[in-house]
């Protein structure tokens, strides 16, 4: 018997499937080869632009993350965070692509990029954003039970604290591990001059690789004592 494949949701495309991914709007949104400066637009707008898929979802997933540490929920928090940072994780994987962006292609296509810079992702904002509410979360979550953040090194490993603040120590590390393969990006292709030249983008970019949303938990880790030590605004 043969199936009828016709699509029955509202919306363009031939399938189903196009219609609920909405592929004809999103396969759109680049540049055409009409448009380009040199081919690898294409490359360079598609890394882009999933970075900000990618960074949406986790986004989402640090808001749901701080949520449930308001409800009293650290192993729900955990698994949401686990997931965004492999979230993050995805999106250095993908800046090996522009492994085969040349920096004279990179200069080419710079005027069509108008002023636009990395700096302006807007999904990257949303990240630091829910970072910074996951932290209160999570402070706000120890003082409710009752537990001291220089407490949590000899708690139980299966303990769900401990292994929210595992997590948020993971969270930190994958995104500093994006900010050092973007710094690398940027000398590689973008003619930066490397860090401590003045009036480079890259002197920026390695000041916050050193950036972390949860320091007091870096600090437990190397046994220091004190305040938490000031760190750029990431």
């Amino acid at each position: 018997m043969k199936r009828d494949h016709s699509p029955v949701l509202p919306g363009d495309g031939d399938t189903d499937y196009a219609r609920y991914m909405r592929v004809d709007e999103l396969l759109d949104l680049q540049r055409t080869p009409e448009q380009v400066t040199c081919r690898d637009e294409l490359l360079f707008q598609v890394v882009h632009q999933s970075t900000e898929l990618w960074l949406k979802l986790a986004a989402s997933e640090l808001r749901e993350a701080a949520a449930r540490l308001d409800a009293g929920e650290p192993g729900a928090a955990e698994l949401l965070l686990t997931r965004a940072a492999l979230g993050v994780r995805l999106v250095t994987d993908q800046l090996e692509m522009f492994r085969h962006l040349s920096p004279a292609d990179f200069q080419a296509m710079q005027p069509a990029l108008g002023n636009g810079s990395g700096a302006e992702s807007p999904g990257w904002r949303q990240v630091q954003a829910a970072s910074r509410r996951l932290g209160r979360a999570f402070a706000d979550h120890l003082a409710a039970v009752g537990v001291d953040v220089s407490a949590l090194p000899g708690t139980d490993p299966a303990d769900p604290l401990h292994r929210l603040a595992e997590a948020m120590v993971e969270w930190d590390e994958r995104v500093a591990s994006w900010r050092v393969r973007h710094y690398q990006v940027a000398l590689r292709i973008g003619g930066h001059g490397p860090a401590g030249t003045p009036g480079s983008p890259a002197t920026m970019l390695a000041r916050l690789i050193d950036h972390r949303f949860f320091p007091e938990l870096w600090q437990l880790r190397v046994g220091v004592a004190g305040p938490a030590p000031a760190t750029p605004r990431a």
